[in-house]
């Protein structure tokens, strides 16, 4: 679980990204898990889009992907979600 802290040095050190991943209407499945799960083990913290035509609410997609790849929930603004989680091996991230 994130402090206050740790989440505002994230979401300013989120501000820069762009989404690297988008949902559309088929939403979450399988594959997009695994898959975010990889580039989250690169960068550590990534941005999701939602795009418009996504029937479910922004707010279960991003339960759905943090407890699919085990991640922390960083912010959600407009259609965007800001991930974070550690990696193994590439820690570059240094949390307050």
């Amino acid at each position: 679980m994130l402090t206050g802290k740790q989440k505002r040095f994230l979401r300013s050190e989120a501000h820069h990204l762009k989404p690297i991943f988008q949902v559309g209407k088929t939403g979450v499945n399988e594959n997009m898990i695994e898959q975010i799960n990889e580039a989250l083990e690169k960068r550590e913290l990534i941005k999701v889009s939602i795009l418009q035509n996504c029937l479910e609410d922004k707010d279960d997609v991003a339960v759905q992907i943090a407890e699919g790849t085990k991640a922390e929930v960083v912010q959600i603004i407009g259609n965007n979600i800001v991930l974070y989680k550690e990696s193994k091996e590439n820690k570059h991230i240094k949390l307050p």
